[in-house]
């Protein structure tokens, strides 16, 4: 017996070939390359779809204003819509147009509880009638794979609940703002008694996103034409929202 037939042989099969190595290397470059190719597609895709957006309409005729609608994108560029009558003895009406940006917590909120609505692809209204009109409300939700509407007076649904009195809240804040800048021009002296409401809605928690009217409230505190009194209390609103 040879010393070579002592060695054991741990491979008995034929060598691979120098072209199949060159084509398990195309192959596998191949799905590397279409994997990577499909990624690209899917985050192009995302990138060219239009972002998801959650609305809220309200029109009560007997409020001010009458009629509001607030919009609020995903990327946070939100916009408001109001009109209405300037007081209610008043035929002349007003209208009020304002672009904002909604903080991240905010739009993070708005959008749990629209998913957890439904994204209101049902009906949301409690049909109770014995229950006094509080306004014909809206809610809407729109994004590439889904949309939903629905009407309401008052809703049992939590979601819409806490939604309905964020989206109340926010627009009341913007509304403050409103007059705010109205009363800086035209009367002054109305503007103590503004900001004042606002510092008990604060303490309440029912103002949201006072971020949105910060430009009037510092006009009011660097203007020396008003009284000590309003200024501090604009200031204190800024502060209270972590502003100054």
């Amino acid at each position: 017996m040879t010393l070579l037939a002592v060695i054991p042989n741990h491979y008995s099969g034929p060598m691979p070939r120098p072209f199949q190595i060159v084509c398990l290397l195309s192959f596998f470059s191949w799905i590397v390359f279409s994997s990577i190719l499909a990624c690209s597609q899917t985050k192009t895709q995302i990138q060219n779809e239009d972002p998801a957006v959650v609305t809220f309409t309200l029109d009560f005729p007997t409020a001010q204003p009458e009629h509001y609608s607030i919009r609020v994108p995903s990327d946070g560029s939100a916009h408001y819509q109001s009109n209405g009558r300037l007081s209610p003895d008043s035929d002349e009406t007003d209208s009020f147009d304002l672009d904002f940006n909604v903080a991240a917590e905010t739009r993070k909120r708005i959008f749990e509880l629209a998913a957890k609505a439904g994204y209101f692809q049902r009906d949301l209204d409690s049909h109770h009638k014995n229950l006094a009109s509080t306004g014909k409300k809206t809610l809407g939700y729109k994004d590439a794979r889904r949309s939903g509407e629905s009407t309401y007076n008052y809703s049992p649904v939590p979601a819409v609940e806490e939604l309905t009195s964020l989206m109340q809240g926010l627009a009341a804040t913007l509304e403050f703002g409103h007059r705010l800048q109205y009363d800086r021009h035209y009367q002054k002296l109305a503007l103590d008694e503004e900001l004042k409401r606002m510092e008990e809605m604060a303490r309440a928690n029912q103002l949201v996103e006072v971020t949105a009217i910060q430009p009037i409230l510092d006009q009011i505190v660097a203007d020396p034409s008003v009284i000590n009194v309003t200024r501090a209390r604009a200031q204190r609103l800024l502060e209270r929202a972590g502003v100054h």
